[in-house]
């Protein structure tokens, strides 16, 4: 199985030395193994609590008390039991093999030809559309701190704010790996935790709205059932580490005495831990607090103290920057390797700059033309987050582990397996159904 990577790297080789398998690629691919298990918790949050928090009260709006809060608690139990399941295929093969990259299990599990094509472009459809909802969370987020925090400014159009955001990473995408951004990383995973508590607590504060309704919206049957559809796909756009989960995990230091899901594993349920105490106060209070009104975005909702409000938007600020970094490594990663594998290119600061400048000006570009927030978390996180979060790990798990049929094992991937694809046909449709309808309406590039 070793031989089907198209990677080939020294450390792939079997051996039994404990400094070899701590080794760091010679050729250059291999990542460098330094990191400690909180650097894999702070790199999950970054990459799980994002954008999607904010949104969480308003796909309760459309699912309602106990269908939302169901479809909530199943996904977070789901959703860890297959990044425990991702960590524990990281080493499978004995002798130092370890799988990097997503796309190197799904060889493993399905075979060097096909195994790229189930998995890779899934990964890369989280990973490019995270960091397109990014632009347009920071842009917006950025537009709204500076409204709070100067009101005699001029005001400037929402597609200015995107562009001014994304121009920071033009900067920030020119850090080598994973572990030149752990600083970044770590105070996005502050940032996400402080935010997600003053969205709740600022709701709490003000109390509900005067007439909250919790009925469902009144609009037409067709048009409800496609914005559920809509809602389970900015639900799952919520659980979004699995998609760069082994490129963490690649970062710390394994020996046949300490493998590294020992502290993955760790680091994992510390993030996890994490989500929850964002996850759900910010769905229930949010939802508690504006009902069946609430925006796609909790914080532009919120009025008052206007200094806190201020601040918390800055933070989201602050957490996107690191949030659109820990997802791009692993893009720029595997686009500077097939510039370097198939036209030749030499390694070093001027491949870095094309290859990474053009990427964050694509992203940028999609994110100015297509500022739709909820609709954008619906649809990837229905067409991408689905597949990698909740059933492409249990299909994998189940080609390489081989449970006994009928076993425990056997039944709860079956069932992931088919409560993800439901929500990724279903919230894709929704999403891409909502894209059309808003765009219809919208005046682009204002």
């Amino acid at each position: 199985m070793v031989s089907q990577s198209p990677l080939p790297h020294p450390k792939d080789e079997v051996c039994t030395d404990e400094k070899a398998w701590s080794k760091d690629g010679e050729d250059g691919d291999g990542p460098p193994r330094q990191a400690k298990w909180w650097y894999s918790a702070f790199h999950t949050v970054t990459a799980m609590v994002g954008a999607g928090v904010l949104s969480l009260p308003y796909a309760m709006a459309y699912l309602g008390w106990g269908p939302g809060t169901l479809v909530l608690v199943l996904s977070w139990c789901i959703t860890l039991f297959t990044i425990w399941q991702m960590i524990q295929l990281h080493e499978l093969v004995p002798g130092g093999t370890r799988f990097d990259r997503y796309y190197e299990l799904g060889q493993h599990a399905f075979g060097p030809k096909l195994g790229p094509w189930v998995v890779l472009p899934q990964q890369l459809i989280v990973q490019i559309g995270c960091d397109i909802v990014y632009m347009v969370t920071g842009g917006k987020c950025l537009k709204k701190f500076m409204e709070i925090a100067c009101t005699d400014c001029t005001r400037l159009k929402q597609s200015y704010w995107i562009c001014i955001f994304g121009s920071i990473h033009f900067f920030l995408s020119q850090l080598p790996n994973f572990n030149s951004v752990a600083g970044v990383s770590l105070a996005a995973a502050i940032m996400s935790l402080s935010y997600s508590t003053i969205s709740w607590v600022g709701c709490l504060s003000r109390g509900q709205i005067e007439n909250v309704s919790y009925a469902y919206k009144k609009t037409t049957s067709a048009d409800y059932m496609f914005r559920v559809f809509n809602a389970l796909g900015e639900i799952s756009f919520a659980f979004a580490g699995h998609a760069v989960v082994l490129e963490i995990q690649a970062t710390i230091p394994s020996t046949p005495s300490k493998p590294s899901k020992i502290p993955m594993w760790r680091g994992a349920r510390t993030a996890y831990f994490i989500t929850a105490i964002c996850y759900f106060p910010v769905a229930m209070i949010g939802y508690w607090a504006f009902g069946n009104v609430v925006e796609d975005n909790l914080l532009l909702a919120l009025k008052r103290p206007e200094w806190l409000i201020a601040a918390a938007n800055l933070m989201v600020v602050i957490h996107v920057i690191g949030s659109y970094q820990v997802y791009a490594m692993p893009v720029f990663d595997m686009l500077e390797n097939l510039m370097v594998k198939r036209f030749k290119f030499p390694r070093g600061f001027p491949l870095r700059l094309i290859t990474r400048s053009t990427y964050v000006a694509l992203t940028l570009f999609v994110g100015v033309t297509f500022p739709f927030f909820g609709d954008l978390l619906g649809f990837f996180g229905g067409f991408g987050f689905a597949p990698t979060s909740y059933f492409l790990p249990c299909i994998m798990w189940l080609a390489i582990k081989k449970p006994r049929r009928f076993s425990r094992s056997w039944f709860i991937n079956w069932a992931c397996i088919f409560v993800g694809m439901f929500i990724m046909f279903a919230s894709t449709i929704g999403g891409l159904r909502n894209i059309i309808i808003d765009a219809s309406t919208y005046s682009f590039y204002t």
